[in-house]
């Protein structure tokens, strides 16, 4: 095991017997790598936890605060065109307000709108939409974590109907609880209409939900977590003083090599939107991965799993990027590279390797789907349609059938046959 043994005694793990017609464990995706020749070392449980309780004691007193543009939209974001949208990635002048959502109501509890404002620490956050995953307990958590660590799921009602169904909470309470896990309850019916891009907005408005928590944890549902949060923000954020920390990919490491799988496994109903995204990209200048991105070692990322400090860099990083999913599409790896090497102060980024993700997360694989849901109820059959694919026009080279479009730069570039 190539993570330090952990000198502590684990608390007992906050997890409960789920009815078996739940099924929390099903469909487990393994891993094939045995060993780890990039280990991560944890510190000692108590000194980490008496560090990251002074750091969240002071941090307020050195970090600029990144100021956000108020108003009310017809979206939650404001749909901004692109030009207005990159007018906002130099932000070297911080009194300048960024759009970052919010320009609709973000339709929760006052209940569980307190209880977010109140998360003073660490969060850990993830999200259910349209019944897609199972809730999993965090494994390994040290005696004190539950007191200085909230955990918050976001639900939409799809999901939370069949949480009552299998009876893991009442509906008839005001406050829902399983295991670690807060429930909090968003009512999709004024979001937006695609459940994945309502989950969006957790995981990268992480910093506006909470306000008064100074670092978070992203973990997609399709993830068990397997390591405390406190020694995970202690060695991937706080040791290596990064504003973000994400995986590499596994398999890519050009932002067009994601985009070419997002079409070609129908990861996004829209190929033409597709195709149109990465030509706005490339015509502003995105461009394939070199050493000269050093020491940025890759751009694509694998974003089930997300480490941040809510400083200016990753708060502003969060909010660029979110602004790019709300006009194209919530398949967050394809704005990432852009966004980051555009924005202005620069992103402190971690991307630890591949190995070090599959050892602190398990990996599960999404719910089946039935006709009727697993809710057992008639709500269950409400479930998003899937979106018949949509191809592209004419090819990535081409416009109009003769030769270049906008990526053919990048192209060339990424598959060494550039001469410029």
């Amino acid at each position: 095991m190539p993570l330090q043994i952990l000198s502590f005694r684990s608390h007992p793990d906050p997890t409960l017997l789920y009815p078996s017609s739940y099924g929390e464990h099903k469909y487990a995706i393994p891993t094939h790598r045995s060993t780890c020749s990039s280990p991560v070392f944890f510190t000692d449980y108590w000194t980490v936890l008496k560090e990251i309780q002074d750091l969240c004691k002071n941090s307020s007193l050195v970090s600029p605060v990144l100021r956000y543009l108020q108003g009310k939209a017809d979206s939650f974001g404001g749909n901004f065109s692109t030009q207005k949208r990159i007018s906002y990635f130099d932000h070297e002048n911080t009194s300048l307000e960024v759009p970052c959502g919010f320009l609709k109501k973000f339709p929760i509890s006052n209940y569980d709108r307190v209880a977010m404002e109140n998360c003073n620490g660490i969060v850990v956050v993830s999200a259910i939409f349209n019944d897609h995953d199972k809730i999993r307990q965090p494994k390994g958590l040290g005696s004190k974590t539950l007191n200085n660590v909230c955990f918050f799921m976001f639900v939409d009602d799809i999901t939370l109907n069949g949480l009552d169904y299998h009876k893991l909470i009442s509906k008839e309470s005001r406050e829902y609880k399983i295991g670690a896990w807060r429930i909090v309850r968003v009512s999709s019916k004024k979001m937006y209409e695609n459940p994945a891009m309502n989950g969006v907005i957790p995981k990268y408005l992480v910093h506006r939900l909470f306000p008064n928590s100074k670092f978070s944890i992203w973990i997609d549902a399709k993830l068990q977590l397997m390591v405390d949060p406190l020694l995970l923000i202690h060695t991937l954020i706080v040791s290596e003083n990064a504003d973000m920390a994400v995986s590499k990919h596994p398999y890519y490491v050009h932002t067009m090599e994601e985009a070419m799988a997002t079409a070609r496994w129908k990861k996004w109903w829209d190929v033409d939107a597709l195709k149109n995204q990465m030509e706005t990209y490339c015509d502003n200048g995105l461009r394939p991965w070199s050493p000269k991105k050093l020491p940025y070692t890759s751009d694509v990322p694998d974003s089930a799993l997300i480490l941040r400090k809510h400083e200016l860099g990753s708060n502003l990083f969060s909010c660029l990027l979110f602004n790019e999913l709300e006009a194209f599409n919530p398949r967050d790896q394809l704005a990432f590279a852009y966004v980051r090497d555009h924005m202005k102060p620069k992103l402190k980024l971690n991307m630890f390797e591949v190995e070090v993700f599959e050892q602190v997360a398990v990996e599960y694989r999404h719910n089946l789907k039935h006709s009727g849901g697993t809710s057992g109820s008639e709500e269950g059959s409400k479930r998003s349609k899937t979106k018949k694919t949509k191809r592209a026009g004419p090819d990535l080279l081409y416009v109009n059938g003769s030769c270049c479009s906008k990526c053919q730069k990048y192209l060339l570039e990424m598959w060494g046959e550039s001469h410029s």
